[in-house]
């Protein structure tokens, strides 16, 4: 046997998912996350699966990255700039998060005023050079951070740098010099694009997380080989490719949305096997709910995201969004006497109230709980007994203060959080201009299931998918994850002066970085995507535009142009005649290492028989519901709800008046 082992860290259970590569068999489980040592959730859950001489690679989704961000617990950074541009971090935007609340604070940057620097040196907006680098003002600098003690890495963001970079690898060679062990991240490497801001923000939180990740990372491999695992570690990355662990060492901030990628590669998988185009997704963990789209069978990218608002990270990851609603998310009322749900969450420890481990306050499983549609007894297929006793103590003030029945305000807790998804859904339909009936929402995650019935029907989705393994399917994701390295560069070119030569050199520059990257991990075969973010003169922000242009050829740039103009009409509702400009090039190079073979279940002959029942709270109150065990399913086997189907790590609720069909995968398909 040879296993491909995806996991996935979650805030409250740490995933996994084995594919034998041999006999393409899978199997899944889950134990809970240790908050305070990651990699003892790894450990713990190798030692259940047991055959560790069998693992052959390892590909691991981790929060390490997005924790040291959102908690602010990276390095000391200094920040070195072009004389004159040491305030950009600090200037930011001019916008504001809430234009009319006076006591908003607006995010610091991660790093001290005190610890920036400017060197001389001056790069002309063409890639010219206007004044050579001060070297002497860079050893200068080198001594005064070694002098001071405490700088733990160094960001470098010089002026059009992005055209010309000689001045910025300089930099980084007399770093290294004068500061061995003191790791250097430059924009050119991290951010190639124009835009100081998003450019210099980018290269801080690079640099901010660089030793965290990588003492995190090598304490991780380290533990692995004392455990005796001596298989390859690959680290997901945000665009939804693996990356060494090395790598990730020297350029953290391509996984500061590692985790839920796994999800939506999962989903595109299961798209291709069903024929489907347009699927919405919706990952409802422990702590946090993470929803994206699948459109004409491909996901959706982004450099547009921040990890808090004001600190801007423009790498390109899957298109994400995500909420503070789980399983775990706390019940509360709030001064004005509304309920509440999330975002603060119970997380493992010590988790909601019905796990016994010390939580008190009321929470989404809970709630659940309370309304029979997670069973107390059959949790995690009978590995974790639930108290379902401290799940209606934890809701009793919540009822009171409503002046409600408890099953009554459990429901009302599973209708708050439902509204919090449902919002959550339409930035990435409605918003972007999709209309929610043409898709199916897939949910998964160990909390998602439960909940798919009511979404359907409060975000006007028609048609729903439980996937196989559902608790565990970001991980399955990761097993089926292909090797993919993005490539970009702000070229900038516009319809009325267009620089053919210009434009072919850039983009073959990029191509041969993509495929160079990709062969130096071992991939022979490699797929290039390109594209274009152009925008009409003026304008201050791109659209994205796929092409098959690399020569430029006249007919090439006449369809490149006419692309634009047929999204900027599809996307605003207009289209203008004025002249377009090209901003930035993009290269994406894909070598495909994640094929897999699912295997089809077997037919259905017969109805199947639910293996119990048991009162379930729905809105009209208790109903006698069937209940039946997953693994009995057969390919064509219908249910009518009411009706629960229970497995290992989850349990998909029917709610009255929908239906569910078992497809020839296993895959449970909810009709309206």
């Amino acid at each position: 046997m040879q296993y491909r082992l995806g996991i996935d860290i979650g805030g409250t259970f740490t995933d996994f998912v084995a594919y034998d590569e041999n006999d393409r068999t899978l199997k899944a489980w889950k134990n809970l996350s240790t908050p305070a040592d990651p990699v003892e959730g790894i450990m713990t859950g190798l030692r259940a699966f047991g055959a560790i001489d069998d693992i052959v690679g390892i590909r691991l989704g981790t929060t390490v990255a997005t924790n040291a961000l959102l908690e602010g617990k990276g390095a000391r950074v200094a920040y070195v700039s072009t004389k004159g541009f040491r305030d950009v971090p600090f200037i930011g935007r001019g916008n504001r998060k809430h234009h009319y609340d006076l006591t908003w604070v607006k995010p610091k940057p991660f790093v001290q005023r005190r610890d920036t620097y400017e060197v001389e040196e001056r790069v002309g907006p063409s890639g010219e050079i206007i004044q050579e680098l001060d070297e002497a003002g860079v050893r200068d600098i080198a001594a005064r951070i070694k002098a001071d003690g405490g700088i733990e890495a160094i960001a470098v963001m010089l002026l059009h740098s992005y055209l010309r970079p000689d001045h910025e690898r300089r930099i980084k060679e007399i770093f290294a010099e004068t500061l061995p062990g003191i790791p250097v991240s430059i924009s050119y490497e991290v951010l190639p694009k124009w835009k100081e801001h998003f450019r210099s923000s980018t290269t801080i939180c690079d640099a901010f997380i660089k030793p965290v990740v990588k003492t995190r990372i090598g304490t991780m491999q380290q533990r692995l080989r004392d455990e005796g695992v001596d298989a390859k570690l690959v680290i997901m990355r945000s665009n939804g490719g693996e990356m060494s662990a090395e790598a990730v060492a020297e350029s953290p901030i391509q996984i500061a949305m590692s985790g839920p990628t796994g999800g939506v590669i999962a989903a595109k998988q299961t798209a291709r096997l069903l024929g489907l185009d347009n699927l919405v997704t919706l990952d409802m963990g422990g702590t946090s709910t993470d929803v994206s789209t699948v459109v004409g069978g491909k996901e959706k990218f982004t450099t547009d995201f921040e990890i808090e608002w004001g600190r801007p990270i423009q790498v390109p990851m899957i298109d994400i969004r995500s909420i503070g609603a789980g399983g775990g998310s706390i019940a509360r009322m709030d001064a004005g006497g509304m309920l509440v749900v999330g975002p603060e969450s119970a997380g493992a420890n010590p988790g909601p109230a019905c796990y016994g481990k010390g939580g008190v306050k009321p929470t989404v499983t809970d709630a659940n709980v309370v309304l029979g549609r997670i069973s107390a007894g059959n949790f995690l297929g009978g590995a974790m007994a639930l108290d379902a006793a401290a799940a209606r103590a934890a809701v009793a003030p919540i009822a009171e203060a409503l002046g409600l029945g408890v099953e009554e305000a459990a429901l009302a807790i599973v209708r708050i959080a439902n509204n919090n998804m449902v919002g959550a859904l339409h930035t990435v339909l409605t918003e972007q201009g999709l209309d929610p009936r043409d898709f199916v929402l897939v949910a998964f995650g160990g909390a998602g299931p439960p909940h798919v019935s009511d979404l359907m029907t409060d975000a006007s989705i028609p048609r729903g998918l439980v996937p196989n393994f559902p608790g565990q399917f970001s991980a399955f994701g990761f097993t089926m994850a292909d090797a993919r390295v993005d490539r970009y560069r702000t070229v900038q070119l516009n319809s009325r002066f267009f620089d053919r030569e210009r434009a072919r050199s850039s983009m073959r520059a990029l191509i041969d970085e993509c495929r160079d990257e990709l062969m130096a991990q071992g991939h022979d075969k490699v797929e290039i995507m390109k594209s274009v973010e152009m925008r009409y003169l003026g304008q201050n922000y791109e659209l994205e535009i796929p092409i098959d242009a690399e020569e430029f050829t006249d007919d090439e740039v006449v369809k490149v142009f006419q692309a634009f103009h047929d999204q900027h009409l599809a996307r605003f509702g207009f289209k203008l005649d004025d002249h377009v400009e090209l901003v930035n090039f993009l290269v994406t190079g894909i070598a495909r290492t994640g094929e897999m073979t699912l295997p089809e279940i077997e037919a259905a002959t017969g109805p199947c028989e639910p293996k119990a029942s048991r009162p379930v709270w729905f809105a009209e109150g208790w109903r006698d519901t069937p209940v039946y065990w997953r693994e009995d399913l057969k390919a064509g086997h219908d249910i009518a709800g009411p009706a629960l189907v229970e497995e290992n790590a989850s349990v998909t609720v029917l709610d009255p008046g929908k239906t569910l069909t078992v497809d020839r995968y296993g895959n449970l398909l909810i009709s309206a």
